[in-house]
């Protein structure tokens, strides 16, 4: 066969060696928007850490390891040789590699540091975009902080190993790591995510706060981990337990993984179904208060979902503006045709949106004031049901704009399209998200006017803003089959706040698009259908790696 016959042309080189960090305008844009208030030091340092973990997730290396995690995914390992059972997990060395560098990064640890919030939020956001998988244990070990900060005694010995900067493989008495990795197990095969039909019992023992637990978990997120919170029932009713995985005389607990999930994504990360059959625990919080003491652990896994499904669509976009740019045809290169353009626009919105919210809303958990906590109370549920929505159509068009090339393995993106539905149903699918923000609006008036006092701030800039902020209070002035208009009412509430954070903050064109496609009525069902009027150009132009 002909030589010539293999040489190679018209096709976009591989994107790697660049930054995820300081190539993203949207991204550095709102980091230095919310780091206005920081002192000058702490500011700096943020820079620092978040251009080093940038240029590292765009590296051929944390490439390589994303691969290499994902076509080598865990393995559970019940028994040992002789028939002992050990119930471990084993990983490709890819997998704690990527771990290392996250919790090196300080990716648990945002709670004791000046903005920690949003320079954990940030760098959570580019690391992800090397592998997501792993992003599993990460958030499950920063988010548990809160839940055991209601039991100082507990908190003093636990909180300093899950903000540690050390991640140390393998199971061992936590007294003897430097770092450990949490996991959570509150879902039950009777109840998915009604929690309360929760039946795994928990029997107090003579010492004080010690419980033994029996029952089965249907869902366990990263079981290789060392400690977990779970919820089972004591005689007080629904309760919040630690469960470790090694007691500290070093002997393994009762903790039997009966199997992992084959799951659609999320390949690299393991999930199991776990047994307790007299396993030790130490209560949490008060018995009977099981969910309250949890619940600022799910809020915390919820913005996870934001920030996790923002970081695949602004991969998806990035793999589509890069071929879009090299890629040659009909005489002219795809960028620059009309309608490429259009739809590359499109995504680039849909991008920018969920980037400008999730920074938003990390930045008000670092606030922390009570009109911040008002707000995030109805924010978070309302982002988490519209983001992750939005990330498998957006993902699945920015596949498409590489045509054949994005259908294969080796292009990344199918295993971008299947993550891409992961967080829509972690920690919460669409209807338990729906119900939950309009629960915040019928119940906490102080959550709707937080939120009213938000988008009020961008009132006057776009007349098509400001119509959308009428029509949804029509909306919410309407009773009559709420429950059934939930998503509706969640989809608003959420489009109106990205809308009205992209007119104060974001560039013109970019504000003026968004709101002429998602409330001017001007757009078609799919992506690729803004008014040709609009300044496309400047749009994508903003979407592209700078540098």
């Amino acid at each position: 066969m002909a030589a010539t016959t293999h040489t190679v042309g018209n096709q976009a080189p591989p994107l790697v060696g660049y930054e995820v960090y300081l190539g993203d305008r949207a991204l550095t844009e709102g980091v230095e928007r919310h780091l206005a208030g920081a002192a000058p030091e702490v500011a700096d340092e943020v820079r620092r850490e978040l251009a080093d973990l940038g240029r590292a997730a765009g590296s051929a290396q944390a490439l390589e390891w994303g691969r290499l995690a994902n076509e080598n995914p865990p393995v559970l390992r019940t028994h040992d040789r002789y028939g002992n059972r050990i119930d471990e997990v084993e990983f490709h060395p890819a997998w704690h590699r990527l771990l290392g560098h996250a919790v090196g990064a300080g990716l648990t640890d945002a709670w004791g540091r000046p903005s920690g919030h949003l320079r954990r939020a940030a760098g959570f956001f580019v690391w992800s975009q090397a592998e997501a998988g792993h992003g599993c244990p990460v958030s499950m070990t920063h988010a548990a902080v809160p839940a055991l900060r209601t039991d100082p005694e507990l908190a003093a010995v636990w909180e300093p190993l899950l903000t540690s900067h050390v991640y140390e493989e393998g199971l061992r008495p936590p007294a003897d790591k430097a770092g450990v990795l949490f996991g959570m197990a509150m879902t039950e095969k009777q109840g998915g995510s009604d929690v309360r039909a929760n039946t795994t019992a928990a029997v107090a023992l003579d010492a004080s706060g010690e419980y033994l637990l029996t029952g089965h978990k249907w869902f366990c997120s990263a079981p290789m981990s060392d400690g977990f919170l779970v919820l089972a029932r004591a005689a007080g009713g629904l309760t919040c337990f630690l469960v470790p995985r090694v007691l500290p005389d070093g002997t393994r607990n009762a903790f039997a993984v009966q199997r992992l999930k084959d799951k659609l994504g999320n390949r690299s990360n393991a999930s199991g179904e776990i047994e307790f059959d007299g396993t030790w625990a130490r209560r949490v919080g008060e018995e009977g208060r099981g969910v309250r003491t949890i619940i600022d652990m799910v809020a915390a896994t919820r913005l996870d979902c934001v920030l996790g499904s923002a970081a695949l669509m602004r991969q998806a976009l990035t793999q589509a503006v890069h071929h879009a740019e090299h890629r040659s045809a009909f005489g002219s290169v795809l960028i620059e045709q009309p309608l490429m353009r259009n739809v590359l626009a499109d995504l680039a919105l849909e991008s920018e949106a969920a980037t400008t919210l999730a920074l938003r809303l990390a930045a008000a958990c670092d606030a922390g004031t009570d009109r911040e906590r008002a707000f995030l109370r109805l924010a978070v549920p309302a982002a988490k049901y519209w983001v992750t929505k939005r990330c498998t159509p957006m993902v699945a068009e920015a596949l498409e704009c590489l045509g054949g090339n994005g259908y294969v393995e080796e292009s990344g993106l199918p295993r971008l399209l299947r993550e891409s539905p992961v967080n829509s149903v972690w920690e919460g699918s669409g209807n338990v998200q729906a119900l939950d923000a309009l629960r915040a609006l019928q119940r906490e008036p102080e959550a709707l006017n937080a939120f009213l006092q938000e988008v009020g701030q961008a009132r006057g800039a776009d007349h098509r803003l400001d119509a959308a902020i009428r029509d949804l209070l029509t909306e919410l002035a309407d009773l009559e089959g709420i429950e059934a208009r939930a998503r509706r009412v969640t989809e608003r509430v959420a489009l109106v706040l990205q809308g009205s954070l992209l007119v104060r903050w974001a560039p013109p064109e970019v504000a003026d698009a968004f709101c002429a496609s998602r409330f001017g009525g001007d757009r078609g069902s799919a992506f690729g259908t803004l008014p040709h009027t609009l300044d496309l150009g400047a749009v994508v132009a903003r979407a592209r790696i700078a540098g």
